[in-house]
């Protein structure tokens, strides 16, 4: 799970930085630490401890057993724990910021665009056609959302101020054990988590039935052995009419599986922020999806302002000798 490291560990520890970090990213993160940063490269530096920040962890930090504390920019840390054996002991931290704020409004802004018939009077407005097209309201109807931490949650909040009736499904319902989603249930889950009308367990009786009664089904799941090709077959042939939205991990969702549920209608439209494969080439069959649209990983894109927010709060934590909020359960993936 990764120890904290102690006051004397962390004062001797040198701080790297991954070079793609914008200067005054690397002014904060100084501040914050009071040291001076060093390039996170393959080419180690002199001993001592290691306090990285970036994107990925180079090879030799770490194989090299010295690193104590890795704050990963992103929020998802998949592709760091798939590298290799996470160094055993080592703190990874991660940054949220206020992505969930972010993706939430992307979620409503296609929500609200697909009720509005935007798509289609935009396909009109090219070919210079005049002609009315029915709409629909939001109020009322239901959003499904795997996923009830801080993403999922936003999520359903934003959607929940429009009059929708939100659902969040995880691994069980009022069991007290961690969701399947991007974050924990609260401890003992003995609160609603927030923006949710209702909570329910992944497969269980509730979930095909809310399946088939949704008009919009949400991912918001991080990538980890118990979600991959976590929306599959099974699960699209539950759906009636709703459309996908993934703003989770594209590795989640079974494509070929997903073009089956649209092509057959169970799906009305699919809106892809990510794919197991990124960026998809030109060629790539996923842009051939009927009805698909798909946006380049941009839903939460993460701000300076984000990663040294968080990363000053994991800082404020650790030297209290707390596990900071933002630290990953590297067995867990999340």
């Amino acid at each position: 799970m990764g120890v904290v490291p102690g006051p004397e560990l962390l004062a001797r520890a040198r701080l790297l930085v991954a070079p793609e970090l914008s200067p005054s990213l690397v002014r904060e993160v100084e501040r914050i630490t009071g040291r001076g940063a060093e390039p996170l490269a393959d080419e180690m530096p002199g001993d001592g401890p290691l306090l990285c920040v970036g994107a990925a962890l180079p090879g030799p930090v770490r194989a090299a057993e010295r690193l104590v504390w890795f704050h990963s920019v992103n929020a998802g840390t998949d592709p760091l724990l798939a590298a290799g054996p996470w160094p055993a002991g080592a703190l990874l931290t991660r940054t949220v910021g206020r992505m969930g704020e972010r993706i939430a409004q992307y979620v409503v802004g296609w929500v609200l665009a697909e009720c509005q018939a935007v798509p289609e009077y935009a396909a009109q407005h090219a070919r210079a056609e005049w002609r009315r097209l029915p709409t629909e309201l939001v109020a009322g109807q239901t959003a499904l959302v795997y996923g009830t931490g801080r993403i999922g949650g936003a999520v359903a909040g934003l959607l929940r101020s429009c009059g929708v009736r939100t659902v969040g499904v995880g691994r069980t319902a009022g069991s007290g054990t961690p969701p399947v989603g991007v974050d924990r249930m609260p401890s003992g889950f003995d609160r609603m988590p927030s923006g949710f009308d209702r909570v329910i367990g992944a497969d269980a009786e509730a979930e095909a039935e809310e399946l088939a009664g949704a008009r919009w089904v949400v991912g918001a799941l991080p990538l980890t052995g118990a979600t991959e090709g976590f929306f599959g077959a099974g699960r699209f042939a539950a759906v009636r009419g709703a459309t996908f939205v993934n703003v989770g991990r594209g590795a989640t969702v079974d494509l070929a599986a997903l073009e089956d549920a649209l092509r057959g209608g169970g799906v009305r439209r699919a809106v892809l922020d990510v794919l197991a494969r990124e960026p998809a080439a030109p060629d790539d069959p996923v842009w051939r999806l009927p009805r698909t649209v798909i946006t380049s990983h941009s839903a939460g894109i993460t701000a300076d302002e984000d990663v040294a927010q968080d990363f000053a709060a994991c800082w404020e934590a650790v030297r209290e000798g707390r596990r900071p909020g933002l630290a990953v359960d590297v067995g867990r993936g999340y």
